[in-house]
């Protein structure tokens, strides 16, 4: 028999030595084929999967999800051999069973993984009950979570088919007052971090102003059709502020500026980083150079990560630098909050909710698709003369677009 190829923890950037096991995509004894993503691990960036060396039978996982491990670290292996004839049933499964019967217990839907398991234990549940949505039909946490949350509202849980004659039944009680105790991810620890350095770091300051969509409106109805046809992605709201941010960066340079040590350092060039709801949370992947981007590069940008981010692929250079943020939170409801400026930047701008409202318009009162925004700035190296104008910059710009394109 050949000897076991080792699957390390790789190298995922210069100053990045551990790592968090995240989701194992395949079940210890499942035939992998070489390339094939086998387990995703989680860094203080982002999320990345480690690939299959080799084909063969997946052996020895020596870290599950959860559990921290350092670059170099061997976490399992791939045992060579002869690919099975059957890889849905019958030879495929009959083998995988034998191997995951000390870490997974198979089901007619497939097995249950081990992060999984300890969740039905803990909640007095059988697998049978739980809809398994994971890849080959596999049982994840996620899938226990979930069902986990359905069932508060129900008045008991039910039981597996096993135990129905019994009389003891998993009430609401017990999983409304249960516990679970788990460490950080290292997306949110770095996070947390970066969260408490900016609050000790810098001098926040936040101005605000709101914004008459309604133009902008009119321009993305005018011209989505066509725009989608020739550029194969929506024309959204996101490519007006960060192209309207370009213009306001220009005129505000201290914003789009940093501290260095006892030096301001002013870029002439803006790379915009653009919050995004990923599979782990919000991530920020950075759009380079915007100011040479048309609407439609923007938009194709953001798409692809959103995809990235979704599935959980974003790499850490996307997450690398950045000059000025934009923060979205209207997508989740947000009517107005104060975002966070990311270190080492200067200013981040938060959109929120359009709500159609009362305004005075010509000596009439109207209503108009209206939304607040939000400038937190560094008062260290941002003026609040330049932090009010800068804001202005963005509402003059968005509510006459064509501003944008006849650079005034």
């Amino acid at each position: 028999m050949s000897e076991a190829i080792q699957v390390e923890v790789p190298t995922v950037g210069e100053s990045i030595s551990e790592v968090q096991i995240g989701q194992w995509l395949k079940a210890e004894g499942d035939w992998v084929n070489s390339g094939e993503d086998l387990v995703e691990i989680e860094t203080e960036k982002a999320s990345v999967q480690i690939p299959a060396p080799a084909s063969g039978f997946l052996r020895n996982i020596s870290k599950q999800e959860e559990e921290f491990a350092n670059v170099g670290d061997v976490i399992a292996a791939i045992e060579p051999g002869e690919k099975p004839a059957e890889t849905s049933s019958g030879t495929a499964k009959s083998a995988a069973t034998a191997v995951n019967s000390q870490t997974s217990k198979p089901e007619a839907s497939g097995f249950v993984m081990p992060a999984a398991q300890r969740l039905l234990d803990e909640h007095g549940l059988s697998a049978s009950q739980v809809p398994a949505r994971g890849p080959g039909g596999r049982l994840l946490k996620e899938d226990v979570l979930a069902f986990v949350r359905e069932q508060k509202s129900s008045p008991t849980l039910p039981t597996p088919p096993e135990s129905r004659s019994e009389t003891s039944l998993v009430t609401n009680d017990s999983v409304l007052r249960s516990e679970e105790i788990k460490p950080l991810s290292m997306l949110r620890r770095t996070i947390a971090a970066r969260l408490v350095e900016a609050q000790q770091t810098a001098a926040l300051l936040t101005t605000f102003n709101e914004i008459d969509m309604d133009p902008v409106m009119k321009i993305r109805k005018k011209y989505k059709d066509q725009f989608l046809e020739r550029h194969g992605v929506k024309l959204g709201f996101m490519s007006f502020f960060a192209k309207a941010a370009v213009e306001a960066l220009r005129r505000y340079p201290a914003v789009n500026a940093e501290i260095r040590g006892d030096d301001v350092v002013y870029r002439h060039y803006q790379d915009i980083g653009v919050a995004i709801g990923g599979g782990k949370g919000l991530v920020v992947p950075v759009l380079r150079n915007v100011e040479r981007m048309s609407f439609a590069d923007v938009e194709q940008s953001i798409g692809n990560f959103a995809r990235q981010a979704g599935e959980n692929r974003l790499q850490p250079t996307d997450l690398i630098g950045g000059t000025f943020t934009i923060s979205n939170g209207g997508v989740y409801g947000s009517l107005l909050s104060t975002p966070i400026v990311n270190p080492p930047q200067s200013g981040i701008l938060g959109l929120h909710s359009i709500q159609q409202r009362p305004v005075a318009l010509d000596g009439n009162v109207v209503i108009r698709p209206m939304m607040y925004v939000a400038l937190t700035y560094d008062h260290r190296i941002v003026d609040g003369r330049e932090a009010v104008g800068f804001l202005k910059t963005i509402k003059d710009v968005i509510e006459d677009p064509a501003r944008l394109f006849l650079e005034l």
